[in-house]
């Protein structure tokens, strides 16, 4: 068994409202969708994590003619769930229709980011190469990676922010975990283009989550892979 790390880069005809919402305001850093389910009448219902204000959010889905309900639920002053129902639109049906003719399974959580949308697909090599082949051409496809399935420890990042995941690889390559330590916390600000507080900050952030993640707090979630392939085209 097989899986496929890859970034779906949506060309503005095929992204939906909030993705679009997501990619050009400030209002929202992160928003993963957590599961989902399609209705024989064509109507979807989705759980999705955000990370950002929900007012905005609020806000704007209303507006979405789509969405048929939606429920915000705050976990904190930084995040919140979404519940929505909405009908399935027929620019997300034309590239779904490549992954309904395999034999595929997806991973949640999709990670959206101004960078497209992020996921894991599990299944038979022949099937994932197919899907690859298969996909709309106007939509941007990044391999990020591919082996044999096994995510025992592999979920441990998805519980990090992108800026955090940021953070970390810069501190990882620089040397500041090194033992003896050959970075300084002023190295990884340089990388990061920020002050030595904010890189700080994402660094202890970043480490707490792991934590709690390694010894099994939290939900298990796929995360973003750190080999970075090249665009289909």
């Amino acid at each position: 068994m097989k899986y496929l790390d890859v970034v779906l880069d949506m060309p503005p005809a095929f992204q939906h409202p909030m993705e679009e919402f997501l990619r050009h305001e400030d209002a929202v850093e992160r928003e993963e969708l957590l599961g989902w389910n399609q209705s024989p009448e064509v109507v979807e219902y989705a759980l999705l994590y955000v990370e950002g204000d929900i007012e905005p959010y609020r806000e704007r889905i209303d507006r979405v003619d789509s969405v048929r309900d939606v429920t915000l639920t705050p976990i904190d002053d930084a995040s919140f769930y979404a519940y929505v129902c909405q009908e399935t639109r027929a620019e997300e049906e034309a590239w779904r229709q490549s992954f309904a003719r395999r034999n595929l399974v997806v991973v949640p959580p999709l990670v959206f980011s101004d960078r497209g949308i992020r996921m894991t697909v599990v299944g038979a090599a022949e099937d994932l190469r197919a899907l690859l082949s298969d996909l709309p051409d106007p939509i941007d496809v990044t391999v990020e990676e591919i082996g044999d399935y096994d995510r025992r420890h592999a979920t441990i990042a998805g519980a990090l922010t992108d800026r955090q995941l940021d953070a970390v690889e810069a501190a990882v390559e620089l040397g500041y975990y090194d033992v003896p330590r050959s970075a300084s916390l002023a190295d990884v600000a340089d990388a990061l283009d920020c002050a030595e507080s904010t890189a700080s900050n994402h660094l202890r952030k970043a480490e707490t989550r792991v934590m709690r993640r390694l010894i099994g707090r939290g939900t298990p979630e796929p995360g973003p892979s750190a080999a970075q392939g090249s665009p289909r085209r």
